[in-house]
Order: structure tokens, then sequence, then C-alpha cells
């Protein structure tokens, strides 16, 4: 049953086999892709998590040194450049926190006091520093210019004697940060240290108060300024093994604004976010796989080899399938030359029986009409030479159709060349089976036996003519007519060759056969049976399918 498939679907088996390997490759693919995304979404939710703790730990550390420096600078009557000094180097910003600019002091001043506050900011200094703005640009009467920043860098300088309260967003972190005591992170700002750049950055502040209780009143606040993509990388570090990479927003309203990214951001992988406490401030954290849109090398592995296998098993089954299909060629072969052996057999048993029935008749009907054994063994020697020219012409057409034509030519072949005679030789292409030609030819060969004894071939100048013609599609007439010959009389018995003809030849071709002996000349008429050549044309097939006929 699996063989008579190869056979009957040549190419879909082979195909199926294809697409049921690929299908499986395919499936095994996925399944292994899934577990990949699986193992990386956990992975990413790792890093994501390792990330938050790093962003809140770098927040926590900023405020504790934020709250040591209220407590100390709300229990001192002023704060000077001295004790700022030392309080920064007492925390070793270079070697404990990195990510942020510094740690810098601003006071809460009135407008009366900006000139005293110019003066104090420009002690010691070759230039003198300005609050900026000014209140003629934007006249206001609360005031948190920034008086120290440390470490003294050029960066820092920049930032010395800008109000922070004048910007919207700087204030209202200090609003919020005065009403709960706490360390408050400003939302998405530029640092003036980036002397007109646009990197986006953060502030920290914590509130300083003169005095406790109810009383109290602000003294000023102590701060951070952060440049947020420094702060993110300097997070990023604490974290072993990240390959992701991480976006930064500050959610204001409702809407996010990109603080800082990490390189290799291309918005095609997966992402986890988090939402982070930054300094009592809600900030968002996305974090993306750093693995890209193409396979895992298992996956590629696995992928290459079920293809490879799939080909494999396509050719495979192409040559399977073509083998299949040779073999039944070559049985079919092998079945129809049997079939032929055996109509061959049947079609020789039965022209040997009717050639051997033709013989018995022609030898009894011989031993009837002769008188001595010459005469006998010469009849029988002609016209069993009748039969065997016959029987060339067959073996020539490998017992095919044999015209009309050929079977005249034969008999009248010792007639053919005499220039005392005249043969006419007229009729269409007609095509007659092997028996029919047989009992053709022996009409033919006692037809010109006898005129060569006593009719148109027996005197000079005698002229015989054979003409055929389709009556119909399955008949041809076959006319004998001799003239300028002898007198022809009426014979005064029966002979063979009258026999033969009336009896044997018109019951071979089963139809009645017309003699006449006229006077000028013997006429004879045969109604002869047409066959289709396709009816005794035996093919060949060889295994290979090539067709040969014969």
């Amino acid at each position: 049953m699996r063989r008579r498939w190869l056979v009957d679907y040549p190419r879909a088996v082979p195909l199926a086999i294809f697409l049921l390997v690929a299908a499986v490759t395919v499936v095994s693919v996925f399944s292994i892709e899934r577990g990949e995304r699986v193992r990386e979404t956990a992975e990413l939710n790792r890093q994501a998590q390792s990330m938050v703790g790093a962003i809140e730990r770098r927040a926590y550390s900023n405020s504790s040194f934020l709250r040591a420096g209220a407590a100390l600078f709300g229990a001192q009557a002023e704060v000077t450049p001295e004790l700022f000094r030392q309080f920064v180097s007492e925390l070793r910003l270079d070697a404990d926190y990195r990510g942020a600019e510094g740690i810098g002091w601003a006071p809460a001043i009135s407008a009366r006091q900006v000139a005293d506050f110019e003066r104090v900011a420009s002690s010691g200094k070759i230039g003198l520093t300005k609050v900026v703005p000014s209140l003629d640009e934007q006249p206001r009467s609360q005031l948190v210019p920034i008086l120290f920043l440390q470490p003294d860098t050029l960066r820092n300088r920049r930032a010395l004697g800008f109000d922070m309260y004048s910007e919207p967003t700087r204030r209202e972190a200090m609003d919020q940060a005065t009403r709960t005591m706490r360390p408050t992170a400003s939302g998405r700002v530029t640092l003036v240290q980036e002397g007109g750049a646009e990197e986006a950055g953060f502030l920290i502040y914590m509130p300083v108060f003169d005095g406790t209780g109810p009383g109290r009143s602000l003294k000023g606040f102590v701060y951070s300024p952060f440049n947020a993509s420094q702060f993110l990388s300097s997070a990023s570090e604490l974290v072993q093994g990240t390959k992701a990479s991480v976006r930064f927003y500050d959610v204001s309203g409702g809407e996010r604004l990109l603080m800082a990214q990490t390189p290799g951001w291309n918005d095609q992988g997966e992402k986890v976010e988090r939402e982070v406490d930054l300094a009592n401030r809600r900030m968002v954290m996305v974090i993306q796989s750093g693995r890209d849109a193409t396979l895992s090398p298992l996956s590629m592995i696995t992928l290459l080899f079920g293809l490879a296998v799939a080909s494999l098993l396509l050719v495979v089954a192409r040559l399977l399938t073509q083998q299949a299909q040779e073999d039944s060629r070559s049985l079919e072969w092998f079945a129809q030359q049997n079939s032929i052996r055996n109509s061959l057999t049947r079609e020789l048993n039965h022209r040997v029986k009717n050639t051997l029935a033709n013989v018995l008749s022609i030898v009894s009907l011989t031993r009837r009409r002769t008188d001595s054994l010459d005469e006998f063994a010469e009849g029988i020697d002609s016209r069993i030479r009748a039969l065997s020219a016959t029987h060339d012409l067959l073996t020539q057409s490998e017992w095919g159709t044999t015209p009309v034509r050929s079977v005249v030519s034969v008999e009248l072949a010792p007639y053919t060349d005499d220039e005392d005679h005249e043969l006419v030789i007229e009729g269409p292409e007609v095509e007659l089976a092997p028996n029919d030609a047989l009992s053709l030819g022996l009409a033919l060969h006692e037809l010109a036996t006898n005129a060569a004894k006593y009719g148109a071939l027996s005197t000079s100048g005698g002229k015989v003519e054979i003409r055929w013609e389709l009556v119909n599609d399955t008949l041809a007439r076959v006319e004998w007519v001799e003239s300028q010959g002898p007198q022809v009389t009426l014979p005064r018995k029966r002979g063979f060759g009258t026999d033969l003809i009336e009896k044997i030849v018109a019951h071979e071709l089963r139809h009645p056969v017309e003699l006449e002996f006229a006077p000028e000349g013997v006429r004879c008429t045969l109604l002869v049976p047409v066959r289709e050549p396709s009816e005794f044309e035996l093919r060949s097939k060889g295994p290979a399918g090539a067709a040969r006929g014969h």
C-alpha cells in the first residue's frame, strides 16, 4: 500500500514528508524560543529589580548626606564657607558618592537681603557674584540663590548665584520639601552647570530650619544636583552582568518625561517597567532586553538541522518515488510483453492451423485433379511456393497488415519483366489482414498460372489487368481481367484452380468469388475485407517507457 502511494502521488508524498519534518522543526524552534523568552523575562525582571534597588540606594545615600547637612547647618547660627567645606570634605564625595554634581547650600532670603547675599558670595573671589535672574528681570519677594557648591569645579561655578526659587519646577520641589521636612527630588530640569546645553537633570532638596517647634523659620536648603545620564550610569555599575538598556522617566501630571537612557535602546526588544521612589518623587524605569530579534543560537542550529534533514528526506523520497515508478513501468512492460507473447502464440497457432488447412486442401484438390505423380508434385510445388512467397511478405511486415499491391506484385513477379505481355496494376493503398493476404495470394497465383498456360499470358501481346478499389471502409473489390489472348472456351470439367478459388478462397475471404470464362478472356472479381493497420500492429514498450512499433 505504501508503495502504491509512491507511484500514485510521486510529487505529493515527498512534499508531504518535507512539510511534516519542517513543521516539527518549526514547532521545536517555537518551543526553544518560548523557553528562551521565559528565561529572558525572568532575567529581565531580576535586572530591573536590581536597577531599582541601585537607584533607590543612590537616592537614599544622598538623602542621608542631606539630612546630616540639614542637622548640622540648622544647629549653627551661620553657614560659613569653612563650615560647609569641612562638612563636604568629611563626606568624601569622590570616593563614596558618584553620580551627583556635588552638594550645595542655598539660603532662603528676601528681596532686601539680596545685596548682603551678593557681598558674601563675592567675598574672596575676583569677580562679583550676582543673583540670577535679577530682581529687575523678575521681581519677587522670596529667593533661594546658590551660595556654596562643592566640589569647586568650573561646572559648579556656573551655578553660583542662581536663584532656584525663580524656576517653577525647582520651586515646587522646595515647597514640598518644606511641607514634609523630607528630602524631595525635583522634576526634570536642565542644570545651570550645563552652560546652555539641554541635558536633563534633577535636584534633591532638604530644608534647613532655624529653631524648632511652631516658631521655626526656613533658613535655606542643602541640596544635590544630578546629571540624569551620569546618575543612571553610576546606578547601572552597581548591577552585575547587565546587558540590558535602561530608560529613566520623570512622571509629571500623568505625563512621562525622558530623563536619561543607556546606549543600545532600539524600541524592539522585550521591556519591563518598574516604579522608583526617588526622594519622595515617583519616577519610572523601563529596562529593555539586550537580546536582538534574531533567533537564539540553539534555535538557529535546530532550524538549520531540521531543514537539512527535511531536504535530505525530500530527495530520498523523490528517489524512492522515481524508483517505484520505474518498477511499476517495468512490471507493466513485462505484463504487456507476456500478453503480447500469449497473443503471438495464439496467433501463430491460428496461422499454422490455417496454413496447414490450406495445404491439406491444396493437396486434396491436387490429388483429385491429377493423373500422374509428376503432375501432382509439380502442382503441389508451385502452390506451396505461392504460399511461401505470401508468407515472406507477411514476415517482412511482421505479420501485420499487408498492402494489396505487394501481394499482386509478388504473385505476378515472374511476368512483370516479360515484354511479350502487358500487365496493368492499379488501385489505392489498401491493407489486408494476414489470412486475407494469403487467400488473395493463392487466388492470384491460380489465376496467373491458368493465364500462363491457357490465357493472356500464354501468347505474345496478351494483357492482364488487376485493378482494385474500396467498396466501403471495410471491403475492397479486386478485379482480374484478361484480354488479347486466345479465345476462352468454357472448361468441360472443373479444374483445381476453379475449386480452389471458388471454395477455399471464397471461404477464407468470407465473400463469394465471381469467376467468369468470357470468350475474350477470364474475369474474376474478389471481395476482400479491409483491416486497419492498428488492429494488427504490435507495440513493445520497454521498462524505461519508450515505445517501439512493430
